[in-house]
């Protein structure tokens, strides 16, 4: 096998000059035709949720394409301390598909709309076991996800809500305070 620059790369270089020019453009346009774009999706970094209350996981997402009948929302989590993810959710064609045999059996409600973007869940009743990473992974056909979302859920007892701003008029604490991409907590106390 000759080096490149050796007789054989000569020729080649030679055969492909000799190309006519419309096969060059018709080679040009198609590989500039190939374009694909990439599904962003957006999440908080960590957010805080009182034991046994109701917890909505913010998702949501940027996408050049118009939003297809193929779109799909997959949710995962992987508990604190776990090395595998377990998925618990998934949505497509207008329909949500949560998971039957997991720890989140029957407290999961689709809050999104694909329509506005938006890819959220809520899950009722957080537990302690809850804590840990939530991946959300949208796809958008032609458009693919560079990297799904992921929240880090943190359950904290309910009467830890001490120090947080309340609500002057009713005098209920409110818990939706944020800093940076973190959310601290989204419900309000009595």
């Amino acid at each position: 096998m000759a080096a490149v620059g050796g007789t054989e790369g000569r020729w080649v270089v030679a055969a492909l000059v000799r190309l006519p020019c419309s096969l060059w453009l018709l080679t040009a346009a198609a590989l500039t035709a190939v374009k694909v774009s990439a599904v962003e999706v957006n999440t908080p970094e960590e957010i805080f949720v009182e034991n046994g209350t109701d917890a909505k996981l913010p998702c949501t997402f940027t996408s050049v394409e118009v939003i297809s009948s193929a779109a799909s929302v997959s949710w995962s989590f992987q508990p604190e301390g776990a090395a595998t993810r377990i998925s618990f959710f998934y949505y497509f064609n207008g329909k949500p598909y949560p998971g039957k045999d997991i720890p989140f059996k029957d407290r999961i409600t689709w809050a999104g709309d694909l329509n506005k973007k938006d890819a959220s869940i809520s899950i009722s009743n957080m537990q302690f076991r809850d804590n840990g990473t939530y991946i959300c992974d949208v796809k958008n056909p032609p458009d693919i996800v560079v990297k799904p979302g992921e929240i880090r859920v943190r359950v904290v007892e309910k009467d830890l809500h001490a120090g947080f701003p309340t609500d002057g008029a009713s005098g209920q604490e409110n818990l939706t305070v944020s800093e940076g991409n973190h959310v601290f907590g989204n419900t309000s106390c009595h």
